[in-house]
C-alpha cells in the first residue's frame, strides 16, 4: 500500500478533476491525504481520502487583491508564499510522520510543490489547465494591466522569494516556481488532441483526459433545442450579461438554463420569460447530457466537460487563460467566439452553432479522444508508476 498526499486550491475547477483520481486510488486500497478546503470536504471524503482542513491558514484578501490573484501575478506569488509559510509547521510536521511516497500538487497550488522540494518528497504535477513550457507560454496574450502588474510586482516577487529561501524553500526564481520542465512527471486533463503545441512536451507528459465520474444518466428527448448558460463558479456576476442572454432567446423557440452562481439574486434580473429556467446552480454534467449548445466563460473545466458530451460552445471569455482556452476550441471547430456583450450577437451565433452540424460533429471529435486518453484510471497509474520506480 502507497501514501499519496494531494494539495490544491480552493477552486472547484482545479479540485473537481482529482476526486476521481482520489476515489481510484483509495478502491485500490492506498492511503491518501488531501489538504484543501472545508468547501470540498464532503467530495474528498467520499472519494475515500483523509481531509486536511488549510482554510485558517490563507491570508486574508481585501477585496480589491483578491480581484487581481488571477491578473497580478505578483498578487499570486504573495498569496503563495503566504499560505506556504503559514501551513509550514503543520505540513512539515504531519508529513514527516506520515511519510508519504509521493506529493501530487495542482499546477496553480505551488505550496504543494515547495513541500515536496523542502521534505524530499518525490512530486507529480496535477494539471487541470494546459500544460505550459517556454513554447506555448508564448500562447498567452497579457492584457496592458497583466503586463503592468507583472513589471511593477518584480520587487514584492523578490521580496517573497527572499522569505522563502529563509524558511527552507530552494527557489531560484520565480520561473523555476511555477513553470515545470520536461523532466518532471506531470498528469494533464486533457487530450493530446486538445492540447496546443503537444509535440513540445517529453513523455514525462501524461495526457490522461477530463476525469470525469461515470454516472447513470438516461438521456430524455426535448420538442425544441436546450441552451445552457453558465460563467463559472468564480467571476460569475456579470448581471448585464444574463440580461442580454434573456433578451437574446425570449422570444425564440428554445429552452434556456442559466446558471447564475450565489453572488447575484434571480430578482435582480427582472422578469424571467417562460422559457427560462434560472439557478443559482445546477448540476452540469447532468444538463450537459441534454443540450445543444453551452454559453461558457471558457474556464478548462467547463469546456473539457462539454467537449466530453459532445457539446459546442459559444465561448465568452474573461481572463488571458479562458482566452486560450476559447481560440483552441475554435481552431478545432467545436466553437464560437463571442467578442461583444450584445444580445443580438449572442442570439445569432448560438444559433449558428446550433444549426450547423459541423460544430457538434468536432466535438464529438475531440470528445471521443478524450475518452481514449485514460481518464482517472490512466492518471493513478502514473502516480503508482511514478512511486515504484522513482528516479
Amino acid at each position: 500500500m502507497s501514501k499519496i498526499v494531494f494539495f490544491s486550491i480552493p477552486a472547484y475547477g482545479h479540485t473537481n478533476p482529482t476526486i476521481e483520481v482520489v476515489r481510484e486510488l483509495s478502491t485500490r486500497g492506498h492511503e491518501v491525504w488531501y489538504y484543501s478546503f472545508d468547501q470540498f470536504k464532503e467530495k474528498i471524503e467520499a472519494a475515500g481520502a483523509k481531509f486536511i482542513s488549510c482554510d485558517k491558514y490563507l491570508p486574508i484578501l481585501n477585496p480589491k487583491d483578491e480581484k487581481k490573484i488571477g491578473k497580478d501575478f505578483s498578487a499570486l506569488i504573495g498569496m503563495v508564499s503566504d499560505t506556504t509559510l503559514a501551513l509550514d509547521q503543520k505540513v512539515c510536521t504531519e508529513l514527516s510522520t506520515f511519510s508519504p511516497d509521493c506529493i501530487v500538487s495542482d499546477s496553480v497550488c505551488f505550496w504543494g510543490k515547495l513541500f515536496s522540494i523542502k521534505l524530499n518528497i518525490p512530486f507529480i504535477c496535477s494539471t487541470t489547465t494546459f500544460a505550459f513550457n517556454q513554447q506555448t507560454a508564448k500562447l498567452m496574450k497579457q492584457s496592458p494591466l497583466e503586463i503592468w502588474y507583472m513589471i511593477t510586482g518584480m520587487k514584492k516577487i523578490n521580496q517573497k522569494l527572499v522569505l522563502l529561501r529563509e524558511h527552507g524553500y530552494a527557489v531560484k526564481n520565480f520561473i523555476s516556481l511555477i513553470q515545470n520542465d520536461n523532466d518532471t512527471t506531470t498528469i494533464v486533463y486533457t487530450s493530446k488532441m486538445f492540447q496546443p503545441m503537444n509535440e513540445t512536451f517529453s513523455d514525462r507528459y501524461s495526457f490522461v483526459g477530463p476525469s470525469i465520474q461515470s454516472l447513470p444518466h438516461t438521456k430524455r428527448s426535448f420538442k425544441q433545442h436546450r441552451v445552457y448558460i453558465s460563467l463559472g463558479t468564480v467571476n460569475n456576476k456579470n448581471i448585464k450579461f444574463y440580461k442580454n442572454c434573456i433578451s437574446a432567446f425570449k422570444d425564440e423557440p428554445v429552452d434556456v438554463i442559466l446558471s447564475i452562481g450565489e453572488q447575484i439574486s434571480i430578482n435582480e434580473l427582472g422578469k424571467i420569460p417562460s422559457n427560462f429556467e434560472v439557478k443559482p446552480y445546477v448540476d452540469q454534467l447532468a444538463v450537459l447530457q441534454e443540450v445543444d449548445v453551452f454559453i461558457t466563460h471558457a474556464g478548462m473545466n467547463s469546456v473539457n466537460e462539454s467537449l466530453y458530451y459532445g457539446v459546442p460552445m459559444v465561448l465568452f471569455p474573461q481572463q488571458s487563460e479562458q482566452k486560450l482556452v476559447a481560440t483552441r476550441v475554435c481552431e478545432l471547430g467545436s466553437g464560437h467566439l463571442l467578442k461583444r456583450n450584445q444580445a443580438k450577437l449572442i442570439k445569432e451565433i448560438t444559433l449558428e452553432v446550433i444549426n450547423n452540424s459541423s460544430y457538434r460533429e468536432r466535438a464529438c471529435e475531440i470528445g471521443n479522444s478524450f475518452r481514449a486518453s485514460g481518464g482517472a484510471s490512466k492518471a493513478a497509474d502514473i502516480i503508482l508508476d511514478k512511486i515504484n520506480h522513482h528516479d
